[in-house]
């Protein structure tokens, strides 16, 4: 099983909600895996996006 197939949500288009929660929580500081959970997306997904985007997004573990 890879990444992405954990998450029903693979490859779906990014809703304007999710992308202004992926904004707030990025501002707030929060870390890639912590957004990830709150959006049920992957890590990796978020990290495109985020990418996309011009985001910093802090990879704590």
């Amino acid at each position: 099983m890879t990444m992405g197939e954990r998450f029903e949500r693979h490859r779906q288009p990014w809703t304007s909600d999710e992308i202004q929660k992926l904004h707030r929580l990025a501002a707030k500081g929060m870390s890639l895996k912590a957004i990830a959970k709150a959006l049920t997306r992957s890590e990796e997904s978020v990290q495109t996006r985020a990418k996309q985007d011009g985001l910093k997004v802090s990879k704590l573990r």
